[in-house]
């Protein structure tokens, strides 16, 4: 249940500053901004974007619009720089510079969070077509054989065929979010662990994240529904239908399904398994990456070998590359019981998905899996072990593209901060 992610987009959700409100707030506690006098100081920037914490030098920067020291009353004013400037101007430049830093590095988590949500869509919408055609000879194993179809569909029907459900995408980590808030706030259940933990905080926690799980499962079926469904036959609903379906999933209305729809009771058990998993793995990878990251750069600040820009940078960056290695990590290992979440999740909605062999065409989806183990074995007994990982190119492309975004815009924050220098 975590689309790119973020998870996270757990990301993800992911995802950081992003993860703290994804569902990675477990393993970073988000710092306080609580006193007025800290706040009073610095230019605030969102907290879901990933990188917003480390967009201030904490005590090294000073108190935004500080007055310069004043000079003394009696004897001559020293002039410090030729031609008789004074240091007013040297502080208003590096308070200019600073403002540059803090707003290029809020740019660069918005990037991030653009990539992993609007440009890696395609990928996703693909990748989960592949996932649910249990028809497909070919499993698209490769970025090659994905760009070949994904352009197929491009150009039979259009732009829309890869952007289709991308609004009830962001639905979803609405709901997501939003349940964890109210649960927490209702419940004792923990939604950050202190560093100071214990068994029985990270269980309460855990059972947090399965509660919120199982809340947002029908508008996640939903919003599957709407990413796989095939446009030549999709009807134009609104940016609110995957509520109404995700409503009517739970109330037994809406559009009748088949005989073969799965309870929502027996969805349980996969969907919450595959929540917990994807967070456990995207947390303990983000926070190994992030202190390795930590000690390599304490390690060159105490030899004195970094330039000033490189100190900027790794106030930056190491949060949005772990975020990327969690992602990546967690997606990767968990790829298989996403095919079978998402099997199991379509099954008897009378979903319609394209043909992801040929390009053209449709195929309706008539699976009669009984469970989770069920599906296992069938998938393995007439598709092999490789029919677990159908689509699995869609990811190489989908963090492909995530990892040259995150390099770019490295490149042009260094030509800013070389500049400004």
């Amino acid at each position: 249940m975590h689309p790119r992610r973020p998870d996270g987009f757990d990301g993800l959700g992911y995802r950081g500053g992003a993860r703290d409100e994804q569902g990675f707030s477990g393993a970073f506690p988000a710092r306080s901004f609580s006193s007025g006098s800290d706040l009073s100081h610095w230019v605030t920037t969102p907290p879901d974007i990933p990188g917003s914490r480390n967009l201030h030098w904490g005590e090294k920067s000073p108190p935004y619009g500080a007055p310069a020291p004043s000079t003394p009353l009696e004897g001559p004013a020293e002039e410090p720089f030729p031609g008789g400037s004074s240091s007013g101007g040297g502080g208003v430049q590096g308070q200019s510079s600073e403002q540059l830093n803090r707003f290029a590095g809020f740019g660069i988590g918005l990037a991030s969070l653009f990539t992993e949500n609007v440009l890696a869509h395609p990928c996703i919408v693909l990748r989960r077509q592949c996932q649910v055609n249990y028809h497909a000879r070919h499993y698209h194993l490769t970025p090659f054989t994905v760009i070949n179809i994904m352009y197929s569909f491009n150009k039979t029907q259009g732009p829309r065929a890869l952007w289709k459900g991308m609004g009830s995408t962001f639905i979803v980590q609405g709901v997501t979010l939003g349940a964890e808030g109210i649960i927490s706030e209702f419940t004792p259940l923990p939604r950050e662990i202190s560093h100071k933990w214990n068994p029985k905080q990270i269980g309460e926690h855990l059972l947090l994240k399965s509660l919120t799980y199982m809340v947002a499962m029908p508008f996640y079926s939903a919003s599957l529904i709407e990413t796989v469904q095939s446009e030549i036959i999709r009807d134009n609903t609104g940016i609110l239908e995957c509520v109404k379906e995700g409503i009517g999933r739970v109330m037994g209305l809406g559009v009748p399904h088949s005989k073969r729809l799965l309870p929502l009771l027996s969805l349980i058990f996969p969907t919450v398994l595959h929540g917990v998993l994807h967070y456990i793995i995207s947390s303990a990878i983000q926070k190994f990456v992030l202190l390795i990251l930590k000690r390599k750069t304490y390690s060159s600040h105490l030899a004195e070998s970094t330039s000033p820009v490189q100190s900027m940078l790794d106030a930056y960056f190491p949060e949005l590359i772990a975020n990327f290695a969690a992602s990546l990590c967690s997606d990767v290992i968990l790829y298989p019981l996403e095919t079978v979440l998402h099997r199991l999740h379509i099954q008897g909605t009378r979903t319609i998905i394209d043909n992801t062999d040929l390009g053209y065409e449709v195929l309706p989806i008539n699976t009669q899996y009984e469970g989770m183990r069920d599906c296992i074995n069938t998938i393995r007994q007439e598709e092999g072990m490789l029919g677990f990982y159908k689509g699995f190119g869609a990811v190489i492309i989908q963090y492909t593209l995530h990892a040259a975004v995150l390099q770019i815009t490295k490149i042009i924050y260094s030509t800013l901060l070389q500049n400004s220098v």
